[in-house]
């Protein structure tokens, strides 16, 4: 089981590892000139519930959750960690924290995006359920979950819509599911 400390420094370290994320992606619009943002009004919204994971997931608990429960969590944890750095090697300088599209954008097929439409958001959905519930916190991970759902609905509708017109898009991924992986990867595009 996590000793608080353990807890603490997890959620330290997730929060950190986010915040040099928003560092990375601000240099990498920085160096392409950036695009245009999907869903820009509901930013400040994402922003404000990746701060609420953490704010929330930092209150010390009483109850530690059983075993299994926090292993699994932090098997969902590690592998969301692991996905969202894959997505972010594979899109190099075209990842950003913002979802924006450039003009220039070259479609991109490989890595994760072999299997699914939006491994970043998988990631992300991930993190939501799972941090919350390896520090014990379950009520907050139903809340934070739906809050998150609520702001990446209308931002991926967004960003399928801008994605949508650079050309080559909407026939790389066609067929292809948004979240869940096939159990085949889509052929050679």
């Amino acid at each position: 089981m996590l000793s608080r400390r353990s807890r603490s420094a997890l959620v330290a370290g997730l929060g950190a590892m986010r915040l040099a994320e928003v560092a990375w992606s601000a240099r990498n619009l920085r160096r392409t000139g950036g695009g245009r943002q999907a869903a820009a009004r509901s930013f400040p919204a994402m922003v404000a519930a990746n701060i609420a994971l953490f704010t929330l997931c930092a209150v010390p608990r009483r109850r530690h959750p059983p075993r299994v429960v926090e292993a699994t969590a932090l098997a969902g944890l590690a592998a969301a960690v692991g996905l969202r750095l894959w997505v972010i090697v594979s899109l190099g300088p075209a990842w950003n924290v913002k979802g924006e599209v450039s003009d220039e954008m070259t479609v991109v097929t490989g890595g994760p995006y072999r299997w699914v439409r939006h491994p970043n958001y998988l990631a992300v959905i991930a993190e939501f359920a799972c941090l919350p519930v390896a520090v014990g916190a379950y009520r907050e991970a139903v809340l934070l979950s739906a809050a998150n759902a609520a702001v990446l609905v209308p931002r991926i509708r967004a960003e399928e819509a801008l994605l949508d017109g650079v050309p080559g898009y909407r026939e790389a991924f066609a067929g292809l599911p948004r979240f869940l992986p096939t159990a085949r990867p889509a052929r050679a595009r």
